[in-house]
């Protein structure tokens, strides 16, 4: 009844009501955030902020290499990932061969096998073609994912099929319909791609400490995991060394958020 005759009074209510179940939820992600960053800048003695436990890390933890390495290996993952993922998801997409479900299940049944299973016959691999303890080891593994295979042809169904057979019409080969046409339109499936496999890259603990034992090809999270070995009672230390794990890929996301909504939004819709 109240709800009836005063509409906008339950609109604002309900409103307010989304708004504080929102922001406590966001408050209890953001808590666990919030403690270490804290205990990050906490003094050894409890009295003030320091920034002193930055400084150890970086000296002791020996972090320049072990980034500038996750940033090689993420960024040729992901451009691999992004040509490869557009090239096959187009072809799903748009070409009509015998087949072609089986081959778009064949891509779905990948995500279902975790990268741990597969570890032994890539290990193999590896070894016959003399790529353990090389940058290859850690990169050809996961150059290629059906994930991204399927996120592309999803948001490329997405796309008029007119706008590519008016270029068609105008002369266009395939690939540059692809090049100057549809990836142009796709940005925010490619920003999702990219992020995605940009940030998986840089998590990854596996794939390093499975295929690799030289010191100089270690990554950000092996190094952090040996720091942690190293400085297992400082909690500030390694609160320090987390934060400057993490801060890289929370700028990029925060960077590429906008897109990354758009693409998850937008992809499975057909026009």
């Amino acid at each position: 009844m109240l709800s009836s005759r005063f509409p906008s009074l339950s609109l604002n209510l309900w409103r307010w009501l989304n708004g504080l179940l929102l922001g406590l939820g966001a408050g209890l992600v953001l808590l666990p955030l919030g403690v270490v960053l804290w205990t990050s800048f906490q003094a050894g003695d409890g009295a003030g902020l320091t920034l002193d436990h930055y400084r150890q890390v970086w000296a002791r933890g020996h972090f320049l290499g072990a980034i500038a390495n996750s940033t090689f290996v993420a960024l040729a993952v992901t451009a691999l990932q992004i040509l490869l993922s557009a090239l096959a998801g187009y072809a799903l997409a748009r070409f009509r061969f015998w087949g072609q479900q089986a081959v778009l299940a064949l891509v779905l049944a990948t995500l279902v096998i975790p990268f741990q299973l597969l570890v032994i016959p890539i290990f193999l691999v590896l070894k016959a073609g003399h790529l353990i303890n090389t940058y290859g080891a850690l990169i050809l593994p996961t150059a290629v994912n059906g994930f991204g295979i399927f996120l592309m042809r999803q948001f490329f169904q997405t796309i008029p099929i007119e706008l590519e057979e008016a270029a068609t019409l105008d002369g266009a080969t395939r690939l540059q319909v692809l090049w100057r046409v549809v990836l142009p339109l796709a940005r925010p499936a490619l920003v999702t791609l990219f992020l995605f496999t940009f940030i998986g890259e840089w998590n990854d603990l596996f794939k390093p400490l499975v295929f690799t034992t030289r010191p100089e090809l270690r990554t950000v999270q092996l190094a952090l995991a040996e720091f942690q070995e190293q400085f297992t009672n400082s909690w500030s230390l390694l609160m320090a060394a987390v934060v400057l794990v993490t801060v890289p890929v929370v700028a990029l996301f925060a960077l590429g958020q906008r897109q990354l909504i758009g693409g998850i939004a937008t992809t499975g819709l057909k026009n």
